[in-house]
């Protein structure tokens, strides 16, 4: 059986708790295995809680969307783009960055993540931001390799702690 067809909205006020559940499960799937599961726990509870995603749908810096199931809009995935806050010697507020873009398993390789990367460059283009940036984990060579064929290119490299853990991210960029 195939993934569900999906559609890709805006986030308004009332999707924190369907974001927050997101952002633990898709976290959770992608670092099962790789991290501890108690610094993974750590993780979400704080930096995926309802309170982080009400304060970004309330703030008119951060652009948050849902990709749902056309039948019964469960959200299988999203993204979040915000003002760049990397560590980079040239960051500037000419640029952006995707905080965070995750679909859970089932539905990667149906399109679904072009389509977020693909709003989230328009409307950073929209913003008159002149580079998009994004972190990834220095070991996922499957985002690694989907962000190039995108056009991200590395810049930068930082460590991200998850829990006890520090983690090597490559930060990637994309001239806008």
């Amino acid at each position: 059986m195939g993934a569900p067809a999906c559609t890709i909205r805006p986030c308004a006020a009332g999707d924190e708790a369907a974001l927050t559940l997101l952002g633990q499960a898709t976290f959770l799937e992608a670092f099962a295995g790789t991290l501890r599961g108690s610094d993974i726990f750590g993780h979400c509870t704080r930096m995926h809680s309802l309170q982080v995603y009400r304060d970004w749908l309330h703030d008119p810096g951060m652009r948050l969307w849902v990709a749902e199931t056309v039948q019964g809009a469960a959200p299988v995935g999203y993204l979040v783009l915000s003002p760049a806050e990397l560590p980079l010697p040239d960051l500037s507020e000419a640029d952006a960055e995707v905080k965070r873009v995750y679909l859970l398993h089932r539905f990667q390789g149906l399109g679904l993540g072009r389509r977020l990367m693909d709003m989230a460059r328009d409307s950073a283009r929209q913003l008159d931001r002149r580079r998009l940036l994004l972190g990834v984990y220095a070991q996922n060579l499957a985002a690694i390799g989907f962000y190039q064929k995108l056009g991200y290119r590395p810049v930068g490299t930082r460590t991200f702690r998850v829990g006890d853990t520090d983690c090597q991210d490559l930060i990637l960029g994309l001239a806008l």
